[in-house]
């Protein structure tokens, strides 16, 4: 495993229930079973929090963690792009990012692949809660 994957899910400050949520969403992975809660908090089109609470690998940590860190003060429609776009991160599809989102580069890579589902799974339900 990377040494690097279990550096980043080590951040936990986000790893929280918000109360005064504005979108909420629960979503699980049906092939290994990690479960993930995210909790937004969304004013005048922009991400001011995030709290998540899983049950999941380390690769998902990792990703769940990231994200909470890169998503604040960010524009609903910027995340939504960046989540749409970020499954071709594993493939040769040459994808530009915004230098505020190329810190995923790091993890979703091809040498990640089979953690493909665990890695994106914070990513879809930001994007389920964002759709309520």
């Amino acid at each position: 495993m990377d040494l690097r994957i279990l550096e980043i899910a080590s951040h936990t400050d986000n790893n929280k229930i918000l109360e005064n949520f504005t979108h909420k969403s629960k979503h699980k992975n049906p092939l290994c079973g990690d479960e993930m809660e995210i909790s937004l908090v969304v004013k005048d089109d922009i991400v001011k929090d995030m709290g998540y609470q899983c049950k999941s690998c380390v690769y998902c940590q990792a990703s769940v963690s990231l994200l909470s860190r890169k998503i604040k003060d960010k524009n609903v429609e910027e995340i939504k792009s960046f989540a749409l776009s970020s499954e071709n991160l594993f493939t040769d599809v040459k994808t530009i990012l915004e230098k505020h989102w190329k810190d995923f580069k790091e993890i979703f890579d091809k040498k990640n692949i089979a953690r493909k589902d665990c890695l994106l799974l914070p990513l879809r339900t930001v994007l389920k809660a964002l759709k309520t």
